[in-house]
Formats: structure tokens, C-alpha cells, sequence
């Protein structure tokens, strides 16, 4: 009897022991460094979001503020929905329909994701890192079209387009079998995916709805431009997240790509306000901060592939050729409100193209191939830029027709604030 129960004592401690290394060897799976990192990393992206309601907010005029900012706070709600439902799988799903976008059973509300752990982070933490970018980027759409659209037809605008245009490419261009992917474009956290294709569909948008009534004979100016320059800071500490996150590890290279996004934000900031004191004599809050958003969104794509030098060079430029984006839309009059084009889609452009030319060595792995790499880099920004085009204008064209999305003259006066939600801003402040 005894032995019988020295025997099951010792087979106790033996499954035990097992069970502790089996529970030891599990966890040893998971980076615990690189899995901190990336939880940051998916709270500072979510901080954008509502930094661009303030940055975007503080620009519209007062009867329109609330309305404004609730452009980016829905897309957290329905973004974020779609995003468990299918998104996550149509973006990282394998091949479907000829590569068109991704899917598997297994990722419909992402079921197959529960115990999986992929490059030392739980695979969890990637599928909510990546679902930050499918919010924030319909948001930045808003920034064409404020002031004047419905908010049920924004709703709904969002939810096709996330689900036709922005799945797709974003397949195309990070999943490891998209044909973006295999053809060596570079979009290191979003040039193509994020910026391009937001401003080129809010100028699809913008140029299909039409001008805001009275403009541009009417001026409409900033209600607070104090908030707009928190927002741009939030904006610029969430940056961190969006471009060094997007190295999913804690290591060299995250530190390169935090580096360069510093760097050529205070460049492009730098290089919009000499640009414009010499321009019109004085430099503004928001030329500031619209050349902050220019030096990030440029160096977007290129965070993980330049050094410091490259990014402050693209910096540089994307303010420049900003800067020109906005001159020549006030020449020709068509009213993208808040430049969503203007900054994030040239930014963007210039950011995935010039960054050829500021690779850093090691990353060719061999001898340079600038033109290749150039010619690369120019199809996937006009296969982006094409396919949100012509996408946008369908879904735009629809969405106005069947559920409305341009608002009735009499209520884009009285402010979509009133119009669409019955409520202000600014407590009992008159609207104006």
C-alpha cells in the first residue's frame, strides 16, 4: 500500500514538472520585450485618432466642430467592428479570387487567432495594431468633405470603403503573397496603404460633392486653432506608434524608424514656415503644423529604410511640394476643406517616391538597384492612387444617391453640429 502511494506521489510531482516546463516553454515563445512594445505601439496609433478629431476639429468653423470630430471617433466604433468581422481577414488572409484580397475561415471574427504567436508577439496584438491603421485612414477621407456631408452617409461610405478599397490594398501591399508585396514595394507603415489612398479618395470625394456653400468667396476660418495644434501634437507622439511600430519587434530597427520619424517631422515643420515667411512675410500656427503632418506623412513609407539625413530630406520636400499642392488648389478653387490631398496624398506620394533615392545600404543586400527600385515604387503609387480613385468615385456616387451624403443647402447652414446631431460645441455660443 505504501508503494502504491509513494508510486502515485511520485507520478504527481512528475506531471507536474511537466506541466511547469510545458507552461515555461509556452511563454518562452513570446518576446516579452517586443510584445510590450507593440501594445504601446497599438494604444500611441489609437491616440491619433482622436488627435485628428482635435486637429481636424479646431479647423472647421464653430457650427460644424462637433460633427467634425465625430467623423473620427465613429470610424473607432465601425472600423473596429468590421475590422473582428472580416477586415483583419481579408488584409492577412491568404490569397483569394486571384489574390484580390485574403481569407480563411479561420479568421472570420478571427477565431483561428486565440492561441497563435507569431514572431514573438501574440498574434492578437498585430491584428489590433493593423486594425488602428483601417481606422485612422477613412478618418483622414473626412478632412476633404467636412462641412458638408451627412453623417448617416458617412457612416456608411466608411464601412464600403474600408471593406472595397482599403482591405484590398492593404492585402496587396503587406500580406506576405499580395503582389505588391512580392514586387518589392516599399510602404513601410502606410505611405501607399494609409496616405495615399485617403487623399486621393477625399479628392475624389470633394471634387464629386462640390464646394461648401459660399466658398471660396466667403471666409471661413478656424474656429480654434489651439486645439488643431494639441491635435497636431498628439498626432506627432502617436507617429512613434504608426512608423516605429510598424517594425513589430523592439530592436535596431525600431529604433531606426523612430528616429527618422522625429527627424523628418521637425524638418518638414521647419521647412514650411521658412517657406512661408518668405512667401507671405509671416509664419502661422497652422503652417506649422501642417508641415509637422507633412515631414510624418513623407516619411511614412520610408521609416524602416532611411537614416536620419534621408528622412530630414524628405521632410523637406514634402513640405515644398505640399506647400505647391495648396497654392495651386486655391488657383483652381475646388475645395478639399482641410487638405486631406494637399498634405496626405502628396505627402504620401512624394514619401514612397523619393525614398528610393535615400536607401540605406544595408538594406539592398547587395549592389543598388535605385532605377529598379524606382520603377517599383512609381507602379504601386499609381496602382494606390488608381484603384482609390475609381473606387471612391463609384461608392461616392452611390452612397449619394441611394442614402444621401451631400446635406441639403439649409441645413449645411444651419451647421451639421444642429443638422445631424442637435447639439454645439461650444455650450450656448451662437454658431458661425
Amino acid at each position: 500500500m505504501k508503494k502504491s502511494k509513494g508510486f502515485f506521489v511520485l507520478l504527481l510531482l512528475m506531471l507536474s514538472t511537466i506541466s511547469i516546463q510545458a507552461a515555461q516553454d509556452a511563454e518562452a515563445v513570446i518576446d516579452t520585450g517586443a510584445t510590450a512594445w507593440m501594445l504601446t505601439s497599438t494604444a500611441l496609433v489609437l491616440l491619433m485618432v482622436p488627435g485628428l478629431a482635435m486637429f481636424y476639429g479646431g479647423l472647421v468653423r464653430t457650427k460644424n466642430v462637433v460633427a467634425t470630430m465625430m467623423h473620427s471617433f465613429v470610424a473607432m466604433s465601425i472600423m473596429t467592428v468590421l475590422w473582428v468581422f472580416f477586415g483583419y481577414g481579408m488584409c492577412f488572409g491568404p490569397n483569394v479570387y486571384g489574390g484580390w484580397f485574403g481569407w480563411s475561415s479561420d479568421l472570420f471574427l478571427m477565431r483561428g487567432l486565440d492561441t497563435a504567436i507569431e514572431g514573438g508577439i501574440p498574434t492578437y496584438i498585430f491584428a489590433m495594431f493593423q486594425g488602428k491603421f483601417a481606422i485612422i485612414t477613412p478618418a483622414l477621407i473626412a478632412g476633404a468633405f467636412a462641412e458638408r456631408v451627412t453623417f448617416k452617409g458617412y457612416v456608411i461610405f466608411i464601412a464600403l470603403w474600408g471593406t472595397i478599397v482599403y482591405n484590398p490594398l492593404c492585402h496587396w501591399v503587406w500580406a506576405s503573397d499580395g503582389f505588391l508585396f512580392n514586387m518589392d514595394a516599399i510602404d513601410f507603415a502606410g505611405g501607399t496603404v494609409v496616405h495615399i489612398s485617403a487623399g486621393v479618395s477625399g479628392l475624389v470625394a470633394a471634387l464629386y460633392l462640390g464646394a461648401r456653400r459660399g466658398y471660396p468667396k466667403t471666409a471661413m476660418h478656424p474656429n480654434n486653432l489651439v486645439m488643431t495644434l494639441i491635435g497636431a501634437g498628439l498626432l506627432w507622439v502617436g507617429w512613434f506608434g504608426f512608423n516605429a511600430g510598424s517594425s513589430l519587434t523592439s530592436a535596431l530597427s525600431t529604433a531606426q524608424a523612430l528616429t527618422a520619424t522625429q527627424a523628418a517631422a521637425g524638418a518638414g515643420a521647419l521647412a514650411w514656415i521658412l517657406i512661408e515667411g518668405l512667401h507671405q512675410g509671416k509664419a502661422t500656427a497652422l503652417g506649422l503644423v501642417s508641415g509637422i503632418l507633412a515631414g510624418l506623412v513623407a516619411v511614412t513609407p520610408a521609416a524602416g529604410v532611411v537614416q536620419p539625413g534621408g528622412a530630414m530630406v524628405l521632410g523637406v520636400a514634402a513640405s515644398m511640394f505640399c506647400y505647391l499642392a495648396i497654392l495651386v488648389k486655391n488657383k483652381l478653387g475646388y475645395d478639399d476643406t482641410l487638405d486631406a490631398f494637399g498634405i496626405h496624398g502628396v505627402g504620401g506620394i512624394v514619401g514612397a517616391i523619393l525614398l528610393t533615392f535615400f536607401i540605406r545600404s544595408s538594406h539592398w543586400g547587395g549592389e543598388p538597384d535605385v532605377a529598379g527600385q524606382l520603377m517599383v515604387q512609381i507602379k504601386a503609387v499609381l496602382i494606390a492612387a488608381g484603384y482609390a480613385a475609381v473606387v471612391t468615385l463609384i461608392l461616392v456616387v452611390l452612397v449619394d444617391k441611394i442614402f444621401g451624403l451631400r446635406i441639403p443647402p439649409q441645413e449645411e447652414m444651419a451647421g451639421l453640429d444642429s443638422s445631424c446631431h442637435g447639439e454645439r460645441g461650444y455650450g450656448m455660443l451662437n454658431a458661425g
